[in-house]
């Protein structure tokens, strides 16, 4: 079984967490309604996906 042979440092463990970041989501408009919707996703203001409508929103 390998072992280390030194141990590392805590700044070199952290300079590798540190390029660890959270990416921002992708906003698009919606085609039928204009709202900002996330990619890929049913828009939440009017429940539409891919020209369908997916869901009733109540309002």
């Amino acid at each position: 079984m390998a072992v280390p042979k030194r141990k590392k440092s805590k700044m070199r463990v952290r300079q590798r967490k540190g390029q660890i970041k959270a990416e921002l989501a992708q906003v698009q408009s919606c085609p039928s309604c204009g709202a900002n919707q996330r990619t890929h996703r049913v828009c939440p203001s009017c429940g539409m996906y891919r020209g369908r409508q997916v869901l009733t929103i109540a309002t």
